[in-house]
């Protein structure tokens, strides 16, 4: 403990002097400053340069040998004859990543919060090794994306483990990563599988918080196990289920590693999603653009920071609902 004591020694007084000239704020700034340096350097300093990025032109790499181009680069994404239709827009490779992260969103959000609830539903029941349980669904969560990706790539490949064992049982194999419709639902389920369980975790943690005293009150009125869900259960778990749905649409809309791993965007661009085009713009293309891939990572940011924003005004509506 020596040198833990001489360190407060030494920074005592000087500490001691800051407040009494500044006040707590001042130590709050002063305990803040380095934390928002950070967050300076490694967050606003990268999104200030992004932003710069997408109003200029060419695919000069420096900054400074690229041309100013003002809003071009936002004219170009958004160029279409008909939205409806992408092969009327410039960008049609955008409106396509478009398309299908909005597709994946909303069948991964609902199958990811389906699943979760169910999952923590059933092991927050009296389960035997309920612990060795509830590891085994958390334990996805752990792996890297990239071997989320390279394990499911491997089971669903032509001559994998999946295929081998239809082939057992006397079924034909399937081109799970070959065919379109295929290879979209092996995107959405490997997601589901390598993420569930974090969320599972949260929904479990809000059951847990019920007072269980309610329960035994219903079950000596005899109340049915559903009307027991939808009555108590659910209104009480629904800041938990809105902080889930948030951070799946979140996820969901920023979709990349083990989906790029597992599919490559393939077949054909049946699994390219947003992150994945702004990725092959700016930097896989022998054409990159890096202004254009800049361009579309401010647009999904404002998506994101939407999304944000709505979960915030839902969470303080719900908080001046109890209040009252």
């Amino acid at each position: 403990m020596a040198p833990v004591a001489l360190l407060a020694r030494v920074f005592d007084p000087p500490l001691r002097g800051l407040q009494k000239l500044g006040g707590t704020n001042a130590m709050a700034a002063f305990f803040l400053a380095p934390n928002m340096l950070i967050f300076g350097v490694f967050v606003l300093f990268p999104l200030a340069v992004n932003i710069a990025y997408s109003m200029t032109g060419g695919n000069a790499l420096f900054l400074t040998n690229r041309e100013f181009v003002g809003l071009d680069q936002y004219e170009r994404l958004f160029d279409c004859g008909n939205y409806l239709d992408r092969q009327t827009c410039r960008e049609d490779l955008f409106w396509t990543a478009v398309w299908n992260t909005s597709v994946f969103v909303v069948l991964q959000v609902s199958l990811m919060v389906g699943v979760a609830l169910v999952t923590a539903l059933v092991l927050n029941r009296d389960l035997k090794a309920r612990s060795f349980w509830r590891a085994v669904f958390f334990f996805p969560v752990l792996l890297s994306p990239v071997v989320v990706g390279l394990i499911w790539r491997w089971i669903l490949q032509r001559q994998g483990l999946l295929n081998f064992g239809l082939y057992e049982l006397g079924f034909e194999p399937v081109n799970w990563l070959v065919e379109r419709n295929w290879a979209f639902a092996a995107a959405v389920g490997v997601s589901v599988w390598a993420h569930v369980g974090f969320y599972a975790l949260i929904l479990l943690a809000g059951l847990q918080a019920i007072p269980k005293e309610l329960y035994e009150a219903a079950e000596m009125d005899g109340t049915r196990p559903g009307r027991v869900f939808w009555r108590i259960t659910l209104p009480l778990l629904m800041p938990n289920l809105l902080v889930v749905l948030v951070l799946t649409l979140i996820r969901a809309v920023q979709i990349f590693d083990e989906v790029y791993v597992l599919t490559g965007g393939g077949p054909g661009t049946s699994t390219l999603f947003l992150t994945q085009y702004i990725y092959e713009v700016g930097f896989a293309s022998h054409l990159r653009n890096p202004g254009l891939a800049s361009a579309a990572s401010i647009l999904m940011g404002l998506v994101l920071i939407v999304l944000t924003l709505f979960q915030l005004g839902i969470v303080r509506r719900n908080d001046r609902r109890g209040g009252k």
